[in-house]
């Protein structure tokens, strides 16, 4: 049976944060926040992966973290 948690330490708790960037050109000059992103993090040892709030969602995106 195949064991899944974080690739870079095996801990089993993640969390998640959102976060807003800005892009280029004019949205950067004006400090325009357009780029919404979910970050997955290990509690573990802090290893973090980007996800496009856009297109997933948290639970999902916990998953994917863990390779399910």
């Amino acid at each position: 049976m195949e064991k899944k948690g974080c690739i870079k330490c095996g801990g089993t708790e993640a969390k998640t944060k959102e976060i807003a960037t800005t892009g280029t050109g004019l949205s950067k000059m004006f400090d325009i926040q357009h780029n919404k992103f979910i970050v997955v993090y290990c509690t573990n040892c802090g290893y973090s992966e980007l996800y496009n709030s856009e297109t997933s969602t948290a639970s999902n995106v916990i998953d994917f973290f863990f390779g399910s």
